[in-house]
């Protein structure tokens, strides 16, 4: 049996959370599919495969989920990336094959459709970065489909900021967002908001060295905040 390594509630209905193993891969891929099957927008969301799972599954990363009583209503991956040319590390500027293997990845999230809205992908967030050795990994580093909203506002949450845009997963556009694992960065006081749509745009401030840091809704659109590190010698 598997050790509960967070409990809390959703509304008044318990729930636990444990590390996954092998033995769990069926229910995680049925609970992938209801909540693939659920989205307006399939591109929404990059399902992982057998083998992908597999991979994290034997060592390379976590996967946490999360149950209501006997049933898997939503989990939560980490990566350890394997080094190509695809690697997010070169999005933060590391070119060096140790600074690279000091990333670990944040995986895909799923929650089940009847238990959304309780801050649960949030709250696995948190539980599985406690759970992280962070002694062997200095960032954490994701992609997020531009106006997928609610995977943003989580990514922003967590502190993570956009490094980058680019397409990957076979041509399907993407931002690539960062965590510092150890220290919380910071940024000079000013500015640009700029609308999320403007891919050409918010590609010239990352070539330039901006980061976006956060987003806020005007009218029907979204607007995203761009701001520039401050380098610590």
């Amino acid at each position: 049996m598997q050790e509960v390594i967070y409990e809390g509630l959703l509304g008044d209905v318990p729930y636990n959370v444990k590390k996954l193993t092998t033995d769990h891969l069926p229910e995680v891929l049925t609970l992938q599919e209801v909540v693939l099957d659920a989205l307006p927008d399939k591109d929404i969301l990059q399902p992982l495969s057998v083998e992908e799972f597999l991979y994290i599954l034997n060592g390379n990363g976590m996967l946490i989920g999360a149950y209501v009583d006997q049933q898997l209503i939503a989990f939560r991956a980490v990566v350890v990336p394997k080094i190509n040319d695809e690697h997010l590390g070169y999005d933060l500027g590391l070119v060096d094959e140790a600074d690279l293997k000091r990333i670990i990845y944040q995986e895909i999230s799923n929650v089940h459709p009847s238990y959304r809205g309780f801050g649960l992908q949030k709250t696995l967030a948190k539980v599985i970065v406690k759970e992280i050795d962070s002694s062997k990994f200095d960032y954490m580093c994701t992609t997020v489909m531009p106006y997928n909203i609610a995977s943003l506002k989580d990514k922003f949450v967590q502190g993570f900021y956009i490094v980058a845009i680019k397409r990957i997963y076979g041509g399907k556009l993407r931002y690539v967002l960062a965590l510092n694992l150890h220290n919380e960065p910071q940024y000079e006081n000013d500015s640009i908001d700029i609308f999320m749509g403007d891919i050409d745009g918010q590609e010239q401030l990352l070539k330039q060295g901006y980061v976006g840091v956060l987003m806020k809704q005007v009218d029907d659109d979204w607007l995203v905040t761009y701001k520039m590190p401050i380098k610590i010698n």
